[in-house]
Parts: C-alpha cells; sequence; structure tokens
C-alpha cells in the first residue's frame, strides 16, 4: 500500500487536483490526468474493496475503461488494437489490486479463526461438507467466484478456514478478476459506453448488495420467536 500511494500521493500534488473540478468537470479533469495517476488510483481503490469494506468495483472499471479515461489511445491509430490494449492494461491492473484486497481477507479470516469461537465453526457439519466440496477443485472454486459478481464471496472464507495455499489462493482470484474486469472494459471501451456504465454498474452492485440485505433482514424476521399477547 505504501508503493502505491507514496508515488499516488506526490502524483497528486504535481497535477494540482481539485475536489471541485472532479464534482464539476468529472469527464474533463479525467481526460487531463496522467496515466499512471488513474492507474495507481485504481489500483489502490481495488486493494481495499473487500468483504470488510464492501465497496463496489465494476463501476470504477468502466470508468477507466471509458472513452474519457483514455488509458491506451496513445498506442495505435487503429480502434480495436486500442481497445484490447484498454481491456489488458484495465484487467490486470484491476485484478491485481483484487487479488490485494482478497489477500487481506484472507488473513483477516485466518487472524479472527485464532479466536477459539471462531474456529468452533471446522467442527459443525455444514462446515465440513463445504471442505469437502472445496477440496474438489479449490483452484477451479476460487476462481469461478472470483469472476461472478456477488455481494458476498462464501469460497474466499472457506478458502481460508480451509487453510488453501495463498500463492494459489492470490492466483486464482488474479485470474477469475481479470477476466471479469476485462469483460467490463472491452464492453465499456468498444461500445462507447461512456459514463452511462459507469451509474449502471454502481447501481447493479448497491442492488445487489441492498437484495441481500433484505433477504438477510427477511429470515431473521422468519426466524425470531413470536412474541407471546
Amino acid at each position: 500500500m505504501l508503493a502505491i500511494c507514496v508515488p499516488l500521493g506526490l502524483l497528486i500534488a504535481a497535477e494540482n487536483w481539485s475536489w471541485s473540478q472532479w464534482v464539476h468537470q468529472s469527464a474533463q479533469t479525467l481526460s487531463q490526468t496522467s496515466e499512471a495517476t488513474k492507474l495507481l488510483f485504481f489500483l489502490a481503490y481495488m486493494s481495499i474493496c473487500c468483504t470488510f469494506l464492501p465497496l463496489p468495483t465494476g463501476g470504477m472499471v468502466a470508468a477507466l475503461a471509458s472513452h474519457e479515461a483514455a488509458i491506451a489511445q496513445g498506442l495505435s491509430s487503429n480502434e480495436l488494437v486500442v481497445a484490447l490494449a484498454t481491456t489488458f492494461i484495465v484487467g490486470a491492473v484491476g485484478g491485481l489490486g483484487s487479488s490485494m484486497a482478497n489477500l487481506n481477507d484472507y488473513h483477516l479470516f485466518t487472524w479472527l479463526l485464532r479466536s477459539r469461537r471462531v474456529a468452533k465453526v471446522r467442527n459443525t457439519r455444514t462446515y465440513r461438507a463445504a471442505a469437502r466440496w472445496f477440496a474438489r477443485s479449490p483452484f477451479f472454486l476460487v476462481v469461478l467466484f472470483a469472476f461472478v459478481p456477488i455481494p458476498v464471496d462464501v469460497v474466499r472464507m472457506l478458502a481460508a478456514t480451509y487453510r488453501y495455499p495463498r500463492t494459489a489462493f492470490a492466483a486464482a482470484n488474479f485470474i477469475g478478476r481479470f477476466v471479469r474486469y476485462s469483460v467490463i472494459a472491452f464492453v465499456t471501451y468498444y461500445w462507447d459506453l461512456g459514463w452511462i456504465a459507469v451509474p449502471a454498474l454502481f447501481g447493479l452492485a448497491i442492488a445487489l448488495g441492498a437484495g441481500k440485505a433484505i433477504s438477510a433482514a427477511v429470515r431473521r424476521i422468519r426466524g425470531s420467536p413470536t412474541n407471546p399477547a
């Protein structure tokens, strides 16, 4: 995080960022910001989007892949080449940032499991069944759940509880997130969705989170005992 934030802070200071410019002229300010600043900011943001800080990621990917961001437009005059380069850069940087966030999740879950109360989950029938399911194809499952846009990644928690090797865990997360973000980046850039994709993806992430919260609240209400009259 220091290796990301220190140079990012220096670049922001050198470019005289103004938050009022971002509020009133966001598209123009984004196009005028250097590629290094945009990518470092993107990497820093993605690296903190974890289970304990569930910030939306799809909208940020779309913003960086938009024509306004112009991440790879200086590489070629061929539109397809620029689209593929933008897709690769955004997918790779986003995948790296998300892998960092997921590794932080892994370590935080591991730290929580040091508590005897939390560690008791390994002795439950549900966990043993889940562990057997996970053991059949752990790498594939981590890749799959890293690719699928769901509010809470239970496989990430299960990997930490199962003590799945961190190197394989990070690699699987990177592959899944790289593919997911590359799809978003390519669609956003190639069809020039621009800022339309940003609120749409942020809205989708908020809707998924709200749906999960409502579902949990309904289950809690149904499961609570009826108060005596």
